[in-house]
């Protein structure tokens, strides 16, 4: 009887331990596993950041876009490292991302081009700037940058503009796809900005771009506006709807596996102080869509007073 009465002692203490460390762990959320602010939202949420060489140049200033994105629930940062043609300094951007990457922050390469559908030079130097990253990457493995983000805008030159014109198209993804080949065998991701006129296509003309990279930015401007006098929930409102037709718009017809995602970006200068609202709408709004994959803030230089841009 004494053996079993140790017996039972012993496994009645290991289950008060394993209670114990179970109220704990609830108790103390400090004694739990930390969870990375990307692991704590299924969505990604974005900041575009222009003219990094000028305005990352030291250590407060990496701080405090580290800050800003800590305090508006930002887990990835879309980074413009060339300014004036020139590349940001290696020492600059090894810092930015390590304080980034330390804060559970990705962080992507923003490349600008007008005209890399055209191909030839005006794609060779796009595809340039983008092995680039690829060397930086390998001469800095513990501080990589984790995509390339592309701001590619041909509807900006005069014979693409108009309604339904996406005479482009085939160009531009044919420059998407070239981007992918360099950059996904190096680890990177690659994502790129669009405009709503893409997703009024054809099926043909939405399959083409869809399947052209695994994530695309839909820039949802012009919505609203401080001066048209409405109010927080009105704006909501058209956030919701206009997010709900567009992606809609954008899959109507298509299916399969190999679809991109979409991130949806607002602008500080259509809500101003409303805006962290308004992207919150769309997460709730699209929050059971398989195709919605988060948002976007444009930009964080909007955020900075005169002397810091």
């Amino acid at each position: 009887m004494r053996k079993v009465h140790r017996s039972a002692e012993r496994t009645l203490t290991m289950f008060s331990r394993t209670a114990l460390l179970c109220i704990v762990s609830v108790a103390l959320p400090g004694a739990a596993i930390p969870v990375s602010r990307g692991q704590q939202t299924a969505f990604k949420h974005g900041l575009w950041v222009w003219k990094a060489p000028t305005i990352l140049q030291t250590q407060s200033s990496v701080d405090a876009l580290r800050n800003f994105c800590q305090a508006n629930q930002i887990n990835e940062a879309y980074v413009s490292v060339l300014q004036r043609g020139e590349m940001m300094s290696p020492g600059n951007m090894e810092r930015m991302i390590n304080h980034l990457h330390n804060a559970n922050i990705r962080v992507e390469a923003l490349l600008s081009s007008e005209s890399a559908d055209e191909g030839g030079k005006h794609l060779e130097k796009l595809l340039g700037e983008v092995q680039t990253i690829v060397r930086f990457n390998q001469q800095h493995s513990a501080s990589r940058f984790d995509g390339i983000h592309l701001d590619i805008e041909p509807q900006q030159r005069p014979e693409n503009k108009g309604p339904g014109n996406l005479r482009f198209l085939p160009g531009l993804t044919q420059a998407f796809r070239a981007i992918r080949d360099v950059a996904e065998p190096a680890g990177m991701s690659v994502n790129a900005d669009i405009q709503n006129k893409l997703l009024k296509g054809n099926v043909e003309q939405r399959k083409l771009l869809l399947s052209a990279l695994p994530q695309f930015t839909l820039m949802m401007y012009e919505l609203s506006s401080p001066n048209d006098g409405d109010d927080a929930s009105k704006q909501t409102a058209k956030v919701r709807d206009a997010s709900n037709k567009f992606l809609d718009m954008a899959y109507d017809g298509l299916s399969g596996q190999r679809l991109s995602r979409m991130v949806i970006g607002l602008r500080t200068p259509d809500y101003e102080g409303r805006l962290p609202t308004m992207l919150s709408a769309l997460d709730e709004s699209n929050q059971s869509n398989p195709h919605y994959a988060g948002w976007a803030r444009h930009s964080y230089n909007d955020t900075l007073t005169a002397d810091k841009k």
